[in-house]
């Protein structure tokens, strides 16, 4: 028996001018590339879960030609919302043939009955609880139509198998995958993940952390390992756990997580000395207006702007580099925000930046906020759910001007004077004493 685990990879827009503008500027989508051309850590994780009689060959979708998928008697297909119609494509390709086809993730969890239309099986929900029991079923040729975790059934990170790096081509990646946590304490109305997954925020054990950065020392004697969670460093007491370990298997690695970070001095000494080479933290706006309520559990994002000039000041100060995050179309924020952001990244001398448009996600509170108020332009049109296209009616300016001026921040922000101008800045505040090699480049 042969599967074929497939991740729809790729960055994609529908609005062929900022695509254009992606391809010529200097740092724009560079960190939308990063994750995107990262492996599915999902489908290598369900490979280190099956039996070892069972042929496994993973494939990333830009691979091979929309029409020749790899052939294989089961096609265990993974999407983003951006990528699904292609992946439903791909799907009905399979299924034309006779191969039978499972899909899942988050998307596919949130709209099951859409993905059934195209596959013989969907899993809802966390795939490690579900794997199991579609392989069984399909091994008796009694594949069910969907699979769904019993209510109330978690599943434990101590359990958790080794991901089948060995799958991966060494030439292919200059970043691999390691999950520490899954979810996040907080609930922000945008974020499709962190809600979507889990309601939990469960911590991997260090040890289990470490024994799969070893495995990927195995193949990759010096890797680059990208933390694939959605807030790293949130729990301090489990963080401190965690770089600890990291400091002593000499890897350069890179987390996103909340700024409560730089409130530990003493964990921002230990973060860095573990090797880590970046941070990304997401500010969404430099005003009130637009962060207020963004959180919904206590409006912590909120709460923390006085601190945000500060934090990334001792952050930075440690040697780790910074790459902000900001979100562009908040209900809250004015025509003021697209002036103020390159402002406070210029005064704040930050190593990296990153914008992206507010997108409501199938799933999250932000879709059902929009679509009953009825701002949502094209309520199912999943390739505009790309970060970088507008799908709703902004409260302040019109769509085509939103569209409008976020192409101009794009420009203000990376066009090659102003991305040198950044980089030129930030060597002169820190590098004197700062370790980041890229720093170490823009000082000639």
């Amino acid at each position: 028996m042969k599967i074929a685990l497939i991740a729809m990879s790729g960055i994609r827009a529908e609005n062929p001018e900022l695509m254009e503008l992606g391809l010529k500027l200097p740092g724009f989508l560079e960190r939308a590339r990063t994750l995107f051309a990262l492996p599915s850590l999902s489908l290598l994780t369900l490979a280190g879960m099956t039996p070892a009689d069972v042929e496994i060959e993973y494939r990333e979708y830009r691979e091979f030609p929309a029409g020749s998928p790899p052939e294989c008697d089961l096609a265990a297909i993974s999407s983003y919302t951006a990528q699904i119609e292609d992946a439903y494509r791909l799907a009905d390709i399979y299924r034309a043939r006779g191969t039978k086809v499972v899909m899942g993730g988050l998307h596919v969890s949130v709209l099951p009955h859409e993905a059934a239309a195209h596959a013989d099986a969907v899993a809802v929900g966390e795939g490690e609880l579900l794997w199991p029991r579609i392989l069984d079923d399909f091994r008796r040729g009694e594949l069910q139509s969907r699979y769904a975790a019993d209510p109330g059934a978690r599943y434990d990170f101590a359990d958790s198998p080794m991901p089948r790096y060995d799958l991966l081509d060494s030439e292919k990646y200059n970043r691999f995958p390691v999950q520490t946590s899954r979810g996040c304490p907080f609930r922000c109305e945008f974020c499709a993940s962190s809600i979507l997954l889990t309601p939990r925020y469960p911590r991997k054990p260090v040890d289990r952390v470490v024994a799969e950065i070893r495995e990927i020392k195995r193949h990759w004697p010096e890797p680059f390992i990208e933390l694939a969670d959605d807030n790293t460093l949130a729990d301090p007491h489990y963080a401190r756990r965690l770089v600890e370990a990291l400091a002593r298997e000499n890897v350069r690695w890179f987390a996103e997580t909340d700024l409560s970070v730089a409130r530990d001095d003493e964990l921002l000494r230990l973060v860095a000395e573990s090797g880590c080479r970046q941070l990304l933290v997401g500010f969404e706006t430099p005003t009130a207006r637009g962060l207020n309520g963004i959180e919904a559990r206590s409006n912590w994002k909120f709460r923390q702007l006085d601190f945000y000039r500060a934090a990334i000041e001792r952050i930075q100060s440690h040697g780790i580099s910074l790459n902000g995050c900001f979100v562009l179309g908040l209900d809250g924020d004015t025509e003021e925000v697209f002036d103020l952001i390159p402002r406070f990244v210029e005064e704040t001398a930050l190593f990296d930046v990153q914008v992206t448009l507010q997108t409501p996600f199938p799933g999250t509170p932000l879709y059902a906020r929009l679509l009953a108020q009825g701002r949502l332009l094209e309520p199912t049109n999943w390739r505009k759910c790309s970060l970088f296209d507008v799908n709703f009616r902004p409260l302040h300016f019109s769509p085509q001007e939103l569209e409008r001026k976020f192409r101009d921040l794009v420009v203000a922000l990376y066009g090659a004077e102003a991305y040198t101008r950044r980089r030129r800045r930030f060597v002169k505040v820190y590098g004197p004493s700062f370790r980041h090699p890229v720093a170490e480049t823009c000082q000639t």
